[in-house]
């Protein structure tokens, strides 16, 4: 049994106290005179493999984001991942993840959290398996890109990946 700290715990406690105090906030959370509507944005992600099979994580996705207020928002995201298995050891690993999650300005109009949940469905060798996807993240976002640093914890797959996601987003 291994002994330290735990990573998923202390990043999932962070991510919740940073979402709270986006609800603590007055001011621009209102919808008053605001244009709510859709955004689209396209992204490359890669990062690295915190289980002892794949070493490293490489893909793309899309990500529909609904927005709520100034502050918040609703996503829905889809894409393609590509675990890399280690050599002659483990074959490599593409899933399709589709994820819906919940996006909350923290500081300023810039920073933000955000936390999303889902399935990922294996598509690539042998794998015919499913798996529960929970993502938090933290990012940074202006008018057109989108800067984000994420954990995202697969049940079934016996890989997580810390991964980095650099997007281009638009209104639609």
């Amino acid at each position: 049994m291994k002994k330290g700290i735990n990573f998923k715990g202390l990043l999932l406690s962070g991510m919740m106290m940073l979402g709270m105090t986006a609800f603590a906030q007055d001011g621009a959370s209102s919808t008053d005179n605001y244009d709510q509507g859709f955004r689209l944005g396209f992204a490359i992600n890669a990062g690295a493999a915190t289980g002892d099979y794949f070493n490293f994580a490489l893909g793309g996705d899309v990500r529909l984001q609904y927005d709520l207020s100034q502050r918040t928002s609703l996503t829905l995201t889809t894409g393609y991942t590509h675990l890399f298995g280690e050599e002659d050891y483990i074959d490599d690993l593409g899933f399709i993840p589709l994820k819906g999650g919940f996006k909350a300005f923290v500081w300023g109009d810039r920073f933000y959290v955000l936390g999303e949940a889902g399935a990922g469905f294996a598509v690539t060798n042998d794998y015919d398996e499913t798996t529960f996807l929970w993502a938090p993240g933290i990012g940074y976002a202006n008018d057109v890109i989108d800067l984000s640093l994420r954990y995202e914890g697969m049940n079934d797959f016996q890989a997580d990946q810390i991964a980095l996601r650099l997007a281009y987003g638009f209104k639609l």
